[in-house]
C-alpha cells in the first residue's frame, strides 16, 4: 500500500489579510517603537544606535530588549556601566520602564499610512477579512486602537504580543487570526508586514506573503525626512529594503500598504493556477 498523498490546492480566492500596525498601517517609518527602546537604553545609561534599536523589529518588545542585550556591543556596555553581564532582572526593569515611555510616543505617532484606509475598503467590498497581528502588547494598543480608529482603519481581528506567546517568527499570531476570523486554508491568507520576522511568520505559517519597503523599519523614515532626501537616495532606500525583504522569502514586496489591492489581484491569479505560497 503506497504512502504517497496528492497535495491539497486551494484554487479559490484571497479569503482575509493579516496586517502588521507600526510601518505597515500605521506610524510611516516604525518611528515609535524604536524612539521608545532607544530613550530606555539612555535611561539606563546604556546608549544604543539606531540600527541596534531597529534590528530585532518586530519581535514582541520584552523579547526585542533581550535580543538587543544579547547584542556583544550591548552587553559590552553594559557590563561597563555595571560592572556585570545584563541578566534577566535587567530585562525587566529595563521592560518596566520602556512601557510607559512607549505610551506617551505612541500618543504622538499613531498616524494611519497614507492610502491604507481605501486599501483596507477595497479588501472589505471583495469579501476579505482584516485581521492584524502586532509585538506590541494589549496595553499598548489601548493607546493606539481609539486613535486609528478615529481616523477610519478599524480591523476585524488584532492579535497582540501579549495574546500569544513565541512570537514572531513563530506562526502562532498567524494563526490566532485566522481562527478568530474563522478563515481557512492558510493559502487563502496574506500577511503583510514590514519586518523580516513578521515576513517569516507568515511563511511559517502558510501564507502568501508582502513585504512593506518604502513606509517601514528598514528604511525607518518618516515621510518628511523621506521627502527631503534626494530621488536618487530615496530609491537606494527602497530598493535595499526591499532586496531585503525578498531574501527572507517575501512574495511581493509594496513600496506601501496602498499598492496591495493590486498585489492581491495577482495573488488570485496565481491562486487560481493552482500555485501555493
Amino acid at each position: 500500500m503506497s504512502a504517497f498523498r496528492v497535495q491539497r490546492r486551494y484554487q479559490g480566492p484571497v479569503k482575509a489579510i493579516v496586517l502588521d500596525w507600526a510601518g505597515t498601517t500605521v506610524d510611516f517609518g516604525s518611528r515609535a517603537p524604536v524612539l521608545a527602546v532607544m530613550e530606555a537604553f539612555r535611561r539606563a545609561d546604556v546608549p544604543v544606535t539606531l540600527e541596534q534599536a531597529r534590528g530585532p523589529m518586530g519581535m514582541a518588545k520584552r523579547d526585542h530588549l533581550r535580543v538587543m542585550l544579547e547584542m556583544p556591543e550591548v552587553a559590552q556596555r553594559w557590563q561597563q556601566a555595571y560592572g556585570r553581564p545584563p541578566s534577566p532582572s535587567d530585562i525587566d526593569r529595563l521592560y518596566t520602564q520602556f512601557l510607559p515611555l512607549q505610551k506617551e510616543i505612541l500618543a504622538t505617532n499613531s498616524q494611519v499610512i497614507p492610502g491604507c484606509v481605501k486599501a483596507v475598503e477595497e479588501c472589505r467590498s471583495r469579501g476579505i477579512a482584516i485581521g492584524s497581528s502586532t509585538g506590541y502588547t494589549q496595553e499598548l494598543m489601548d493607546v493606539i486602537v481609539p486613535l486609528v480608529r478615529a481616523q477610519g482603519y478599524n480591523p476585524d481581528a488584532i492579535v497582540c504580543a501579549s495574546d500569544v506567546s513565541p512570537g514572531r517568527p513563530a506562526p502562532w499570531m498567524c494563526f490566532e487570526n485566522a481562527r478568530r476570523l474563522g478563515v481557512y486554508p492558510m493559502q487563502a491568507i496574506v500577511k503583510v508586514d514590514d519586518t523580516t520576522v513578521g515576513i517569516e511568520a507568515g511563511l511559517n505559517a502558510g501564507m502568501w506573503t508582502v513585504g512593506i519597503s518604502r513606509s517601514g523599519n528598514l528604511v525607518g523614515l518618516s515621510e518628511d525626512e523621506l521627502r527631503k532626501l534626494s530621488p536618487q537616495d530615496q530609491a537606494q532606500r527602497v530598493e535595499a529594503a526591499a532586496a531585503e525583504l525578498y531574501r527572507c522569502g517575501a512574495h511581493f514586496v509594496a513600496d506601501t500598504i496602498a499598492e496591495l489591492p493590486q498585489i492581491l489581484r495577482e495573488i488570485n491569479d496565481q491562486l487560481r493556477r493552482g500555485l501555493c505560497p
